[in-house]
């Protein structure tokens, strides 16, 4: 099994779905057209502070916009209270 986790966005989507360019979307968000040209062709992953404000940017929830793909298939183990980890 690989042990590798990769986060699909879906940045591209939501901002042409807003009537946005890529420079306007930066402008919002406060960072370069640049950022947003290597999140959008996933050669940069954002800081969770960064996906948060894209999200709100772009009026919708984060977890519409960023999926996390990995090892565990989207199953998270349930952590019982006061079990050991």
């Amino acid at each position: 099994m690989e042990d590798r986790f990769i986060l699909e966005n879906k940045v591209r989507l939501a901002r042409v779905e807003k009537g946005w360019t890529q420079a306007e979307l930066a402008k919002n968000a406060g960072v370069s057209r640049q950022t947003i040209i290597s999140i959008e062709s996933n050669r940069y992953n954002p800081s969770v502070t960064l996906a948060f404000i894209l999200a709100k940017c772009l009026d919708k929830d984060i977890n519409d916009i960023f999926v996390m793909h990995g090892p565990f298939d989207g199953q998270v183990k349930e952590v019982k209270k006061n079990e050991n980890i």
